[in-house]
């Protein structure tokens, strides 16, 4: 875990990594996200269909995956007495491999890099979302949040 107890405390921490646990990518979210996005490819939601396809089953979205990006980070950063936390940006977004249904994922995530602005603390964090027994990662994306602070 990266924790600190004021923002000014993650320039301090540069090149700091943290570990998640384990998601489940079931094919019940899977459906949920193609409801929401209106986004039904069939080699997101046709069972059927898609284990004859390239990937022999079902895959999440590739926003979908990037999408989980907060949820998986959220027990890996613990910046105390920030006022808000703001989501800033993402930079960098690769998509390196599927995520098949019922497949877990994790995040490993860097920070890179902290600075003061007059609003707060601006981080850049790395985040590799790993897939539960491949080599690939599913993505890389470099998000920027914004630690909002009480001078």
């Amino acid at each position: 875990m990266i924790r600190v107890t004021h923002p000014r405390g993650l320039t301090t921490l540069i090149g700091s990594v943290a570990v998640g646990d384990w998601l489940s990518v079931s094919q019940a979210r899977i459906d949920a996200f193609a409801q929401v996005t209106e986004d039904h490819q069939w080699i997101h939601v046709d069972v059927q269909r898609a284990a004859a396809g390239p990937f022999g089953t079902t895959i999440a979205h590739g926003l979908l995956t990037l999408s989980l990006v907060p949820r998986l980070i959220r027990d890996l950063v613990d910046v105390q007495n920030a006022d808000a936390v703001v989501n800033y940006g993402v930079d960098g977004v690769r998509f390196l491999a599927p995520v098949p249904s019922g497949a877990h994922i994790r995040a490993r995530t860097e920070l890179v890099e902290a600075s003061e602005t007059d609003r707060g603390v601006r981080a850049r964090l790395k985040n590799t979302v790993e897939i539960d027994g491949s080599e690939r990662p599913a993505l890389v994306a470099e998000t920027i949040h914004l630690f909002v602070h009480a001078p």
